[in-house]
């Protein structure tokens, strides 16, 4: 029975169908109280007894509408009529990503990296919230009127069974996308999105997904089996540094890829520069998200016009390292960038590093055993510990303890990279430029930066450093809970550095 005419609650009537799943069905709707489009996704009838896909359909409701982000489908509304449950969101004019890539086929290549950031951005927004879409293919990603991506359709957001791919060979998820570990029902986290982000990216890129086989199955063990192709060797004149970025995105293990979706970020938007060099120009959309880059995380670009010496400069350099990179026969995943797209500034040497565990609360002993691990160059492998506690406030015992760099010369860092295995604890980073170093926190000044809570396991600080300094505190006020000691509270830092 054809829905079109009906009014639910009272408040949005049906106009036209805007497309339809197994799940259900999306119509344009006219909102009467508002007077203005909205989208209404509602439950097939046939179902909606069902309570386990009713959970599902809420569970996206409830996760839509816990975020707000620019690039991603706002949820308005949500309720039920008549055995009719329905969902209503901002109706964004426009097509689907998936509907642009069909109409023509390869997209542009600082295009392609626009949108990715775009999508990219969403996605870090729901990440921060704890939530994984788990589903990013690129037709839940809209284009509206303006060209901007927005992510849509959380259905599947939290509530991936424990085995993914189940008796029936169905994935949840789609198989064209699927990550390695959600295709073999593996625990997932933020690099499912991740690794869905770069096949979504190597579609855009080439025109077509990475894989293909006579069932969804076969697709998705090829994703768990199979290299993802060169996109180099599909599309040559793509730049070694998008190829890169790529590349680690779709690492098959987890662990090789990028640990956050700001981290795909930042080597992203520096590709969007390089693309933009080598055109010479930007349009459209790639104009758009360049311009909403920060000036400061800027490696190539301070201004939209660029210079042909320039652009001619980085062809150069590009064509050097990928030159380099055939005679020396690497073509691993480590691929030679020019030193401006490569990402992150110059790494500042630390020479030496310290616990700080201050009276009269501190006993002046913070596993002092372990701090070289800190600077090893082997970030998951060994790391310096606090002592571990039976809460996260230190057990109420101190206010914190630290970690201290000393750089052996005054400079001024900007930022602050940390890897941890176990995310989710606060640090204040202070600088002083006494020798020694102040044993007192009070000594420390005002903090360069926090209190930050270290929510990746590869994360950066920005700092605020307005002169320079030798020695930098990272002072723990909020701990993380232990995985292998439930209950107890601890930081691990397997690896830190300093850069400007």
């Amino acid at each position: 029975m054809s829905m079109i005419g009906t009014q639910l609650s009272g408040r949005y009537r049906l106009e036209s169908k805007l497309g339809s799943g197994g799940m259900s069905t999306v119509y344009l709707a006219t909102d009467e109280t508002l007077f203005r489009q909205v989208a209404i996704k509602v439950m097939h009838r046939e179902i909606s007894d069902q309570e386990d896909q009713l959970e599902r359909f809420r569970r996206e409701a409830r996760a839509a509408a816990s975020l707000s982000h620019p690039n991603l489908v706002g949820v308005i509304d949500a309720g039920q009529d008549e055995g009719h449950p329905y969902i209503v969101f901002e109706y964004v004019t426009g097509s689907t990503l998936k509907a642009r890539i069909d109409e023509s086929g390869e997209l542009g290549l600082d295009e392609a990296t626009a949108y990715a950031i775009e999508i990219g951005r969403g996605l870090a927004c729901a990440h921060a919230a704890k939530l994984i879409h788990r589903d990013v293919k690129p037709q839940n990603v809209l284009i509206d009127a303006e060209g901007r991506a927005k992510i849509t359709d959380f259905g599947i957001a939290r509530s991936l069974e424990v085995h993914g791919l189940t008796a029936t060979g169905r994935v949840l998820g789609t198989t064209d996308y699927v990550s390695p570990e959600q295709a073999m029902g593996k625990e997932v986290d933020a690099r499912t999105d991740i690794y869905s982000l770069g096949i979504v990216l190597y579609e855009m890129l080439t025109g077509d997904v990475p894989f293909h086989a006579e069932t969804q199955v076969g697709v998705a063990m090829k994703h768990v089996n199979d290299a993802v192709p060169d996109v180099q060797r599909k599309r040559p004149e793509t730049s070694a540094a998008l190829a890169a970025a790529l590349e680690r995105s779709v690492a098959k293990d987890p662990e090789d890829r990028y640990l956050s979706m700001n981290l795909f970020l930042a080597d992203l938007e520096s590709a969007l520069e390089v693309e933009v060099v080598r055109a010479g120009h930007s349009t459209g959309e790639a104009t758009t998200v360049l311009d909403s880059v920060p000036r400061k995380r800027r490696k190539l670009l301070t201004k939209r016009r660029i210079s042909w010496a320039t652009a001619l400069l980085l062809i150069a350099a590009a064509a050097a390292a990928i030159a380099i990179a055939a005679l020396t026969g690497d073509d691993g995943p480590a691929r030679d960038v020019p030193a401006e797209a490569a990402g992150g500034g110059d790494q500042i040497e630390i020479v030496a590093t310290d616990d700080f565990d201050p009276l009269p609360d501190g006993d002046e002993e913070e596993r002092s055993d372990l701090l070289g691990n800190t600077t090893d160059g082997n970030p998951r492998g060994t790391a310096w510990t606090t002592e571990t506690y039976d809460t996260a406030d230190h057990s109420g015992l101190k206010d914190g303890v630290g970690l201290i760099l000393d750089t052996g010369s005054e400079t001024t860092p900007t930022e602050l990279s940390i890897q941890t295995p176990e995310p989710g604890w606060e640090v204040e980073i202070y600088g002083s430029s006494d020798d020694p170093s102040p044993s007192e926190l009070s000594g420390w000044g005002n903090p360069l930066a926090g209190p930050v809570t270290i929510e990746n396991k590869e994360d950066t600080v920005a700092l605020r450093a307005t002169s320079e300094h030798r020695y930098f505190l990272l002072w723990i006020t909020s701990l993380a809970a232990a995985v292998d000691d439930p209950g107890r509270f601890r930081v691990e830092v397997s690896d830190v550095a300093l850069s400007n």
